[in-house]
């Protein structure tokens, strides 16, 4: 299946699996509403996904927003009619010890990780329902395994999962599709914003002995999701790299 005439809104889309997932429902004949704080980015990937003929709309989207993202959804609705795809991606991941943290990032993760992918499901599911579509949640590895070093990132995805869930059960004979991707160690900037240094000389250790797999590895999962029969639901995509143990 193709997603000609389906319009997919993607979070956190400037960098990374966002950016990858946008570029792949593009090429599979998606129109995509694109979001991010970052709209320097957001410009570039709309430049390139616009040369290719594919219809873009781009949003400044702080998920933390609820009004921000009431608005993005709105838009997307506004320019093209309809919304069939939500994918939930914008994340943070700020790993670090709990005794003696600084729980500014804490709040930073909740709002971001699990406010945020929330607001825009709250935001998107009217519309979603509407057109029986299908909502994808980025989560973790880490919402399957915790770990020292990363309990309320941990504690973050977990949530994702537990809420996503739930959902499932109240939309899916509505027709909505809620699937939960599970990436373990990906090839991004995320890590890159970690600011507790020994989490972060650790997990740079960790990547150094892995085969990471790379952004456009989960956008085809995502891909593969959101192109399956009406009747199919793929809700659960767990997807390590061979080299990763947990």
């Amino acid at each position: 299946m193709t997603l000609n005439g389906k319009v997919a809104l993607v979070t956190g889309a400037s960098s990374g699996i966002g950016e990858a997932t946008a570029e792949e429902l593009a090429a599979a004949g998606a129109s995509v509403v694109i979001g991010a704080r970052r709209t320097d980015r957001l410009a570039a990937l709309e430049d390139r996904l616009t040369a290719t003929g594919t219809k873009v709309l781009s949003v400044e989207l702080d998920v933390t927003d609820q009004d921000a993202c009431q608005a993005a959804v709105q838009a997307a609705v506004d320019q093209f009619g309809q919304l069939d795809v939500l994918v939930n991606n914008a994340g943070v991941m700020l790993l670090g010890s709990i005794v003696g943290a600084d729980t500014t990032e804490w709040t930073r993760m909740i709002n971001t990780n699990v406010l945020g992918l929330m607001y825009m499901t709250d935001a998107a599911l009217p519309h979603l329902l509407a057109s029986k579509g299908s909502i994808v949640q980025m989560s973790s590895v880490a919402g399957r395994v915790a770990r020292l070093g990363s309990g309320v990132y941990n504690a973050s995805k977990w949530a994702v999962g537990a809420f996503s869930e739930s959902l499932r059960q109240e939309v899916t004979d509505k027709g909505v599709r809620v699937v939960l991707i599970e990436p373990g160690m990906v090839d991004t900037e995320l890590r890159d914003h970690i600011t507790d240094q020994n989490a972060k000389a650790a997990i740079e250790e960790r990547a150094s002995r892995t085969r990471q797999l790379q952004a456009a590895d989960i956008a085809k999962a995502v891909l593969y999701a959101v192109t399956q029969p009406d009747y199919v639901a793929v809700n659960e995509i767990l997807i390590r790299p061979t080299d990763q143990v947990l």
